[in-house]
C-alpha cells in the first residue's frame, strides 16, 4: 500500500472544477426553450424626477408595431412578440441564443401618473416612456409625526 500525501488545495481545485462544469451546463442550455420565461422578460430602468417618471425598456430587434403598451395611474403593462428571423437552409444548422417568443411585463409605479399624457419613443432597441406625475403627486406633502420616547 502506497502512502499518499494529503493536499487540501487539490480537493478544492477539484470541487471548483465540478461546480464550474455544473454551472456551465445550467447557464448555457442547448436551446432557448430550456431558459423558461425568465429570459423573455426585458430589462427595465425607472428614473423618477420631480415632474415625471422615465421608464426605459430593452427590446432590441423589435418593431414598434410589435409592442403593446398600456398605462394605468399606478402601473405600466408592456407586451409584445419577438419573431424569429432565421431562414432555414437545406443543409445548414443554426444554433441561436437569441430570445424569441412573446413576453409581458407589468411595472408598478412609485407614484400616480397622468396616463392620458404618456409619451413613448423607440430608438436603437430602447423603448422610453415619459410618464408625467399626477398633479396630486407633484404637490404632495406628508406630515411626519415625531413621537417622544417618554410617550411610548
Amino acid at each position: 500500500m502506497a502512502i499518499v500525501r494529503y493536499s487540501p488545495w487539490q480537493e478544492m481545485n477539484s470541487l471548483q472544477h465540478q461546480l464550474n462544469r455544473m454551472l456551465d451546463d445550467v447557464l448555457t442550455p442547448a436551446s432557448v426553450a430550456e431558459f423558461g420565461n425568465f429570459s423573455k422578460v426585458p430589462s427595465v430602468e425607472l428614473t423618477e424626477t420631480k415632474e415625471n417618471l422615465v421608464l426605459r425598456l430593452e427590446v432590441p430587434g423589435m418593431q414598434p408595431a410589435d409592442l403593446n403598451i398600456e398605462a394605468t395611474a399606478k402601473s405600466v403593462s408592456i407586451s409584445g412578440e419577438r419573431k424569429s428571423q432565421v431562414k432555414s437552409e437545406a443543409e445548414g444548422k443554426t444554433r441561436s441564443e437569441f430570445r424569441y417568443g412573446s413576453f409581458q411585463r407589468v411595472i408598478p409605479l412609485p407614484a400616480r401618473i397622468q396616463n392620458t399624457e404618456v409619451k413613448a419613443e423607440y430608438k436603437d432597441g430602447i423603448l422610453q416612456l415619459t410618464l408625467p406625475k399626477a398633479e396630486s403627486e407633484k404637490n404632495k406633502v406628508v406630515k411626519i409625526n415625531l413621537l417622544d420616547k417618554a410617550d411610548a
